[in-house]
């Protein structure tokens, strides 16, 4: 068992790909700073890559407190190998309390490797993260069917409480690494909300750049190139204007996406979501889903079209600024969680959303 006095900080695998920061990046500094904050303790972020010493004081401007940027020819591209000994050989030598990685496919990748070597537990895929237990407790208020009346809770507990969908999305489950030092998650991109940038905070942040050791007979595989795909794949996360459809559109699959499609764009340029019946269906793509077991959204404006509002959905949506939903059942969960609700069938509704959208456009 660890000896918790030597661990102290929290610290954010920071990934960058040829040579750019990672908007996962910015958003778990930002969260990073949080959890920072209750411990009393810095945030440090930790970088890797050939010639990246530029792009770390844009870390600070989130809310790190001090870079450490690990350059080498060796890791100008990800190889396992490579990052995962240098991110173990800097874990081991400082000590955090906490490591986040993103759950991109690198941090995918890498967390796993990184725990098994460091003998500690990972929460993979967490979505909500909290150190102080009042503030836990308030989450389990708002998200939760737990009567807590009948719970007890240990309010000086400070270990990192990571939540993660289990069961395909149909429960949650919150996790803690007691025993074991640092405790490790790898986070959803998407899911904490990027603090603003602060330039005074970036111009303070701290670049150190330590000793490590790192040679050619470390890494036993090559990266002969790197393919950037041509699929084109619906950006989500990074969208205003979300207009998401579901099992509403049965009756005609193709007109109800195509209605979607054209809201959005009148909208302004927004992109199709789905709920996970629809993907399930095979009516759209993966990358169209939004909730627990898609992508967590915060759009300014979200519509939700033929879309009950099962918690699965609605958790992966519900901190979007402005939520209209369309539902022919008044009673639908959706309606709980939306700014505004007009109970009738899509395939009315919708094409007149559009007309008056665009007659407001025209009027302007």
């Amino acid at each position: 068992m660890a000896d918790f006095n030597e661990y102290k900080g929290v610290w954010v695998f920071c990934e960058q790909r040829q040579g750019a920061l990672m908007s996962t990046d910015f958003e778990l500094v930002s969260e990073a700073r949080k959890l920072a904050d209750e411990l009393g303790c810095e945030v440090t972020g930790l970088l890797l890559g050939d010639n990246v010493e530029g792009i770390a004081k844009e870390l600070g401007g989130y809310g790190a407190d001090k870079v450490l940027v690990c350059d080498s020819p060796l890791l100008k591209d990800y190889t396992t190998d490579a990052y995962a000994k240098v991110v173990c050989d800097m874990v081991n030598e400082y000590k955090p309390e906490v490591l986040l990685i993103g759950a991109t496919n690198i941090g995918r990748d890498l967390g796993p490797r990184c725990a098994a070597r460091l003998h500690t537990g990972l929460t993979a895929d967490a979505t909500h993260l909290d150190i102080d237990t009042a503030k836990y407790v308030e989450f389990l208020k708002e998200s939760s069917t737990i009567d807590l009346s009948k719970q007890k809770f240990d309010y000086e507990d400070r270990n990192l409480k990571m939540t993660r969908p289990a069961f395909g999305g149909h429960l949650m489950a919150t996790i803690i690494c007691p025993r074991f030092r640092p405790q490790m998650s790898t986070v959803r991109p998407g899911v904490m909300k990027k603090a603003p940038f602060d330039q005074a905070k970036a111009d303070a942040c701290q670049i150190v750049k330590p000793a490590f050791s790192l040679t050619a007979d470390d890494i036993k595989t090559e990266v002969l190139s790197v393919e950037k795909a041509a699929e084109k794949l619906v950006d989500l996360i990074g969208a205003d204007v979300i207009v998401s459809v579901g099992r509403g559109i049965s009756k005609d699959v193709n007109k109800g996406i195509e209605l979607a499609e054209q809201l959005a764009a009148a909208l302004g340029g927004g992109v199709v979501g789905a709920s996970r019946a629809v993907t399930d269906a095979g009516w759209m793509t993966a990358d169209h889903q939004v909730g627990q077991t898609g992508k967590t959204v915060h759009p300014k404006i979200y519509v939700a079209l033929g879309i009950s509002g099962a918690i699965q959905h609605t958790a992966g949506m519900q901190d979007s600024e402005c939520i209209i939903a369309v539902n022919k059942n008044e009673s639908a969960p959706i309606f709980g969680v939306a700014d505004y609700g007009i109970v009738g069938d899509l395939f009315k509704v919708v094409p007149e959303l559009i007309k008056q959208v665009e007659a407001a456009k025209a009027a302007q």
